[in-house]
C-alpha cells in the first residue's frame, strides 16, 4: 500500500489517439512528465510486423501504432514491453515500469493479480480497481496514470476529465477511490 501520501489519478481511453491528445494536454499544462505513465496493448496483426527493440539508449517500436509508443517512450521516463498471462502483450511507458519490475523482482505477484496489478497496487490503486484495469487492458483499452503529490494529481484530474476518457478515477493511496465527472471539450470552453 502507498504510504507516501501521494495520490493517483487514472484515465481510461479507447484509442491511442485519445491517449496521445491527453498526454499532450498534460504536457502543455506543465505537468511533470516524470509522474505520468501509460499502459496499453499494441494492435496485433497477421499482416504487419510488430517489434520492440532498443536503439542506443531508447526503446523503439515498429508496427501499426509504433510511432505512438516511440513518442511516449521518448517523452516519459521508462519503457517496457511485457507479455502478461491473462492479459496478453502490453507496452508500458513511465514510472509504472519500475513498479511492475519491482513487483516481479520481489515476487510480489500474489493473490490473483498480475505483475501489472502488483505494480498498480504499489502506487496505491485499490485491489478492486486493479482487477478492473487489468480487464480493461485485456479489452484493448489504454490507461493513463499520474502518480504523485496531491497538487500534481489534482492538476492532472482537471485536465484528464476533458480529454475524452471513458472514465477517470482518483485513488488516495489508502484504499479510497473517487470517480470524476467527465466533461466534453465544448463544456470547457463555457
Amino acid at each position: 500500500m502507498n504510504m507516501t501520501g501521494n495520490k493517483t489519478v487514472s484515465g481510461v481511453y479507447k484509442t491511442h489517439t485519445a491517449v496521445e491528445a491527453a498526454v499532450m494536454e498534460l504536457q502543455k499544462a506543465g505537468l511533470d512528465m516524470k509522474t505520468l505513465s501509460v499502459a496499453g496493448k499494441d494492435y496485433h496483426s497477421d499482416e504487419l510486423v510488430v517489434a520492440y527493440y532498443n536503439s542506443g539508449d531508447r526503446m523503439m517500436a515498429w508496427g501499426k501504432i509504433g510511432g505512438f509508443w516511440d513518442g511516449l517512450w521518448g517523452l516519459l521516463s521508462g519503457a517496457a514491453f511485457f507479455f502478461v498471462p491473462g492479459i496478453g502483450p502490453i507496452a508500458v511507458a513511465g514510472p509504472l515500469v519500475s513498479s511492475i519490475v519491482g513487483a516481479l523482482e520481489g515476487d510480489a505477484v500474489v493473490g490473483g493479480v498480475t505483475a501489472v496489478g502488483a505494480g498498480l497496487c504499489s502506487i496505491g490503486v485499490p485491489r478492486d480497481y486493479v482487477v478492473k484495469y487489468e480487464t480493461m487492458l485485456k479489452a484493448d483499452r489504454f490507461i493513463v496514470i499520474c502518480h504523485g503529490a496531491r497538487g500534481d494529481v489534482a492538476k492532472a484530474r482537471r485536465i484528464l476529465q476533458y480529454t475524452e476518457p471513458t472514465e477517470v478515477n482518483i485513488h488516495d493511496g489508502i484504499g479510497q477511490t473517487s470517480r470524476v465527472i467527465l466533461f466534453s471539450k465544448k463544456d470547457k470552453q463555457h
